[in-house]
């Protein structure tokens, strides 16, 4: 499989209307099936290579309505003459349907090392959809379901908005992350639903500016920010007004003990929890195999993080776990009115903290440790 591609489709895409104008490139004029069955990959990048190519100022590629289109993973690569591409491009991309991208993700999860760890099983596969180094990005009113891996990547991107998405997969699909950001900037990320077997967001390395709000998320391991090592840069982080269902996790930083730099000015707030596992952690004893990791010298410094205005249900006693490095310990943590009640009758709910310093303002349920 192609891994590399700057947008990968493993798919049946379900399309919806599509804008057409009088510069456009249909994919069923360059021989493309759309019974579901035929492999129309070629005409896929036949009709994109004549919309990269093509003089007009807004160009077109038309994937039209009432079509089911099975297409491998392809590349679509630019730079392109126009510079405002619609349906698929590199810079000013703006992708808007109510179709559904089905990634039919199950005979990957089935030999997934997570599941089935005989030989001969896979770390990696594929990502459903995939932007590399794309700039003013925009994508609305899209619909995926079961992708073998991560639903979405952002990979070297600069000035995104997504809105108005749908992501779902089984809770129990290994590594089907929905929205992955890594080494981009300026992101704003609105009004989605995912539900997944991992992160519904999750915030890599040499990311900043990034504010994601009115998202549901739940089944999933909630919104993480973390990185496996190496030298870390995350900054100007905001999350607000995140329902987490059922979630492992609420609002998480993680990192291993190996890694080095900085995550720094982080906002968590309006966030509302029910029945999550580990509504607020900070784990900076991240480790791929549980206690298998050995501590180091090194450690990710955490600073300037913001909790505030939260309030719901944990499933576990510690509802508020800051777990932070020997050897960096965290500083100017603010946790700012937040109350947490237990899920189950009977059960209590405490905070704890490690190596994080900081303060608590407003009244907080379990009052913090600090």
């Amino acid at each position: 499989m192609d891994l590399s591609a700057i947008l990968y489709f493993l798919c049946l895409i379900s399309t919806a209307s599509i804008r057409i104008n009088a510069d456009e490139f249909n994919v069923l004029d360059f021989g493309a099936a759309g019974d579901g069955n035929a492999d129309d990959s070629m005409a896929f990048i036949k009709a994109w290579n004549n919309t990269c190519s093509a003089t007009a100022k807004s160009p077109t590629m038309v994937i039209p309505k009432g079509k089911t289109f099975l297409v491998r993973p392809i590349t679509f690569a630019g730079p392109c003459k126009s510079s405002d591409i619609t349906i698929m491009g590199v810079d000013s991309l703006q992708i808007d349907g109510s179709g559904t991208i089905d990634g039919r993700g199950k005979a990957w999860w089935d030999i997934s090392c997570k599941i089935n760890k005989k030989e001969g099983c896979i770390k990696l596969a594929p990502t459903v959809l995939k932007f590399d180094r794309c700039n003013n990005l925009r994508m609305n009113n899209m619909n995926f379901i079961n992708s073998p891996q991560t639903h979405v990547t952002l990979m070297g991107c600069n000035g995104v908005e997504f809105g108005f998405l749908s992501i779902q997969a089984p809770g129990t699909s290994p590594n089907t992350d929905g929205i992955h950001i890594q080494a981009s900037s300026n992101v704003y990320i609105h009004n989605a639903h995912i539900s997944d077997g991992d992160d519904c967001i999750s915030i890599g390395d040499n990311t900043s500016n990034i504010n994601i709000t009115q998202v549901d998320c739940g089944p999933g391991h909630g919104v993480s920010l973390g990185k496996d090592g190496g030298e870390v840069h995350v900054e100007n982080i905001t999350v607000s007004n995140i329902n987490f269902k059922g979630t492992t996790n609420g609002a998480r930083i993680k990192t291993w003990q190996v890694g080095k730099g900085t995550v720094k000015h982080i906002v968590f707030s309006n966030l509302n929890f029910t029945d999550v596992e580990n509504p607020i952690i900070i784990d900076q004893h991240y480790c791929d195999v549980a206690d298998s990791c050995k501590e180091t010298d090194t450690g990710v410094h955490i600073d300037d993080v913001l909790y505030a205005q939260s309030f719901g249900t944990s499933k576990t006693e510690v509802a508020i776990n800051l777990n932070c490095s020997s050897s960096s310990p965290c500083t100017n943590i603010i946790v700012d009115t937040i109350q947490l009640k237990p899920a189950n009758p009977g059960q209590r709910v405490i905070s704890s903290c490690n190596n994080a310093n900081g303060q608590s303002k407003g009244t907080d349920q379990p009052k913090c440790c600090f």
